[in-house]
């Protein structure tokens, strides 16, 4: 019998760490006894209250101002006392320098999934520190495994290993949708290196062969980016082409409606709505790089272009539009594969085998 288990994350945003933060701990509470430990107030916490996918996880919440902080030392710290929890499996990285101090004297197996590529080296003295009780550390693809041994200081106790993440639930039960004209979909946050701008500058070579089509976007719009955003989209001729559908909670039932899945991202640790595109057996465009890449490895029948190659992305989009019916039953196939690859059960098992 595993000991009880936290999962942590307590980002404030709404995008992608966030929900696999939440998905994980879904599907681990189908065998384990998890606590999810979240910030009040926020995204995850009101995704618990209000969605019912997460209505049924047991939650807690902790009240921060930032990210080095006696109120998430000591709130942490009760929770585990509290709940007698001896694995945690931490979703993040700004908030493990207060983690650490948290956890200090407890007998905690520490896990740290890492979901998105780190850039600025963490072997210095502190950092040193702060992951020095780290028992395992999780990537979520093979490119992520080779960015925490190049970032993350690891000692000899500590265990690297990948496990892929998988769908949280079945697929939609939809019927695919045949449609009159193109229809494409970007899911994401739209900011800069998300990839929606490149979508929609491929979508030019389609107006310019007289392709009739619509592009819808479905994720929350950076506050940041949305006057550069809405100056480029009223430069585009075809922009009534282009419809902004904001975060959806059913975005599962999205990818029958589409044709072509277009995901140009500049980068990612994994690529959660990939997995799920992919899983819907929807026709894939993007750019071959980081975790991307490792799709096509797995055998998926995709379209994966020479990265940041905007004219390639237009010309492969084009070939797409123009032998539409034959990759539409290609990319059907990839549904089978990904029962297996992207199972729940093979996740779930994959973790238990980390914890005490």
């Amino acid at each position: 019998m595993k000991k009880s288990t936290a999962v942590i994350c307590l980002s404030p945003n709404k995008g992608g760490m966030e929900l696999a933060a939440l998905k994980l701990a879904l599907i681990l509470s189908k065998q384990l006894n998890i606590t999810l430990i979240i910030q009040k107030n926020k995204f995850m916490h009101e995704q618990c209250l209000k969605n019912e996918d997460y209505k049924n996880l047991n939650f807690k919440t902790i009240t921060f101002k930032s990210t080095l902080s006696f109120s998430i030392i000591f709130g942490t710290r009760k929770i585990i006392k509290d709940h007698d929890i001896k694995n945690v499996i931490f979703v993040g990285a700004s908030e493990l320098k207060s983690l650490y101090f948290s956890f200090l004297g407890l007998d905690i197996n520490l896990i740290i999934r890492h979901g998105t590529t780190k850039s600025t080296p963490k072997k210095d003295w502190f950092h040193r520190l702060i992951y020095s009780d780290v028992n395992y550390h999780v990537a979520i693809s093979k490119h992520l495994s080779k960015n925490v041994k190049k970032i993350v200081p690891l000692t000899k106790e500590t265990k690297l290993v990948t496990i892929y993440p998988s769908m949280p639930k079945p697929i939609s039960k939809k019927q695919k949708t045949n449609n009159d004209n193109l229809k494409l979909l970007h899911v994401g946050r739209i900011t800069q290196g998300k990839g929606l701008k490149e979508a929609l500058q491929a979508c030019q070579i389609l107006e310019q062969h007289n392709i009739s089509f619509t592009l819808d976007s479905n994720g929350g719009m950076s506050d940041k980016y949305e006057r550069k955003f809405k100056f480029f989209l009223n430069s585009l001729s075809y922009k009534e082409s282009f419809n902004l559908c904001g975060f959806t909670n059913v975005i599962y039932d999205e990818y029958p409606k589409h044709d072509i899945f277009i995901f140009p991202t500049k980068g990612e640790g994994f690529g959660n709505v990939m997995m799920e595109a992919i899983s819907h057996g929807i026709i894939i465009l993007s750019f071959d790089n980081t975790a991307i890449s490792n799709f096509k490895d797995m055998g998926f029948h995709i379209h994966l272009v020479e990265d940041a190659n905007q004219e390639a992305l237009k010309d492969e989009l084009l070939y797409i539009a123009k032998n539409l019916e034959e990759e539409k039953e290609q990319a059907y196939k990839n549904i089978k594969k990904a029962k297996v690859i992207f199972s729940s059960e093979r996740e779930i098992m994959e973790y238990v085998d980390l914890l005490k």
